[in-house]
Formats: structure tokens, sequence, C-alpha cells
């Protein structure tokens, strides 16, 4: 079976490391990875400016193929360009900290396995949710789980998984949940500097949900100790909210054309 392996933490990234090291020797793995950290780019794409995409080696080996690009990049042109044949999986992270909640908008991890979903190809996001001295073994070992998982169960078309881990030892994991991506909002706070030179610039300081964290169902399943795996699709579509608009009077457009 043919796996690609991708991230958005960086070729060199411990996690990704980790899974390569877990799956290489059951699987035929491929690594394309962004050649530097491309973390919170969402499903950003690259068209001002080339694809640079040059090996990697470790230990004298070859590991796989930087991209100075997104995920999705990476994505694109292993699929399309770089891979003899398409992979069969495509596992993206194991990114340190948690994409729960709308953070998978943002997430360069969840969005590299949502562009292999849009490529018609069986993918997963894997996250890990501990930012400080993350401990990937578990993680990475678990992630044999979720590609049988893929394998015998299929997922429908344009659907890929994102897979939350507690940071928890193994045998105190409470067990694994499917939950619906929690959708609070959040409020931010900056932080305004100025360089020596007086220019004022921000830095993100600080992101406080509005309804609490723990009142998204992906969040609080993960903090009780649960693997949460949740099924999400490129479909950004609310059909509840196209059903309703439907029986709304529409805009009219006619008194804009020109006069005759």
């Amino acid at each position: 079976m043919k796996i690609l392996l991708t991230n958005d933490d960086g070729i060199h990234a411990p996690g990704l490391m980790a899974l390569y090291q877990e799956l290489r020797h059951d699987f035929e793995v491929q690594v394309v990875a962004p050649d530097s950290e491309m973390s919170a780019v969402g499903h950003a794409i690259t068209l001002s400016s080339p694809l640079w995409v040059k090996p990697v080696y470790k230990n004298g080996d070859f590991f796989g193929f930087g991209v100075k690009g997104t995920p999705a990049d990476c994505v694109k042109i292993a699929v399309q360009e770089l891979l003899e044949s398409p992979p069969d999986i495509i596992i993206s992270g194991i990114n340190p900290g948690a994409n729960v909640g709308v953070n998978v908008l943002y997430s360069g991890t969840v969005s590299a396995a949502t562009e292999g979903a849009f490529l018609g190809i069986k993918s997963a996001a894997i996250s890990l949710d501990a930012r400080q001295h993350p401990d990937f073994r578990f993680a990475a070992r678990f992630s044999r789980q979720i590609i049988s998982f893929m394998q015998e169960n299929g997922l429908r078309d344009g659907m890929a998984l994102n897979v939350n881990i507690p940071a928890l030892p193994a045998d105190q994991i409470k067990g694994i949940s499917i939950e619906r991506q929690g959708v609070s909002r959040f409020r931010e706070r900056f932080e305004k500097r100025v360089d020596p030179r007086g220019n004022v610039y921000y830095w993100l300081a600080e992101e406080m949900p509005v309804n609490g964290r723990l009142a998204d169902p992906d969040a609080r399943a993960l903090q009780q100790g649960k693997i949460t795996i949740t099924p999400i699709s490129y479909d950004l579509t609310c059909m509840e909210e196209v059903e309703r608009l439907r029986s709304c009077p529409l805009p009219d457009c006619r008194h804009l054309l020109d006069p005759e």
C-alpha cells in the first residue's frame, strides 16, 4: 500500500518523522512536505511564485521532497507530478496541538487532508493535543488504526478524517469517539508594539472562545481523554440555509441593466 505523508510543520518536523519511522517498514511511504513551517495557512495555494522542489536526505538516505509551498501545494504537486502513481492513502501530521472547532479552517494540517479528499484519495489529518514537549509515539502507532479504519470502511467521496489524540499515556485514554466539528466563535486579542524605527506592528496574543471551548463537542470529548474522529468535507454549503433562502424574495437586478 502506498502512503503519502505530509504536514504543515515542515519536512524536518518530529511529528512527521514519527509517522515515517512507524510506517516505513510495512508500507511504501513517500514524503512530500513544506520545506519550512507553514502552520495556519489554511487551504492556501501558491500562485505568485514557482513551487521549488528539492530532495531531502537524512543520514545519507533519500527521505522525501521539500516544497517551498503550502500543505495543499504539497499534496497537489505530489499526486500530479512527483509520484509515479497516486497514493492509496494520505496522512497529514502529526501536528503538535489540537485541531478542533473552527481551527480546522485555519489548519494547514487539516487542509492537506481535505486536498487529498478533493483529489479522490482517502485522507486523514492527525493532531496531538500537546504543544510543549509532545510525545508522538502513541499517535504514530495509532495512525495504523486510522489507515485500517479507512481501508475497511471507506469514506464518502469528498470526505477526510480529522483525528485528534489526547496527550495522555495510552492506558489513560478513555476511548474513541466520532464527533461533530465545533463552531464556537473566538475573541482575539492583539498586542500592539512599535519597532525601533517607529513602525507599528501587532502580534496575535490570545484567543478566547466566546461560548467556552468545551461547548464544542470535539473539544469536549478530547478534554475528556477521548480520541476524536471527525469526518470533514470541502463542501461548505449549508443546505438548511439554501432551502430557507430559496423561499425568500430574491434581490432584483433588472434595474441595474444598462438602458437601451
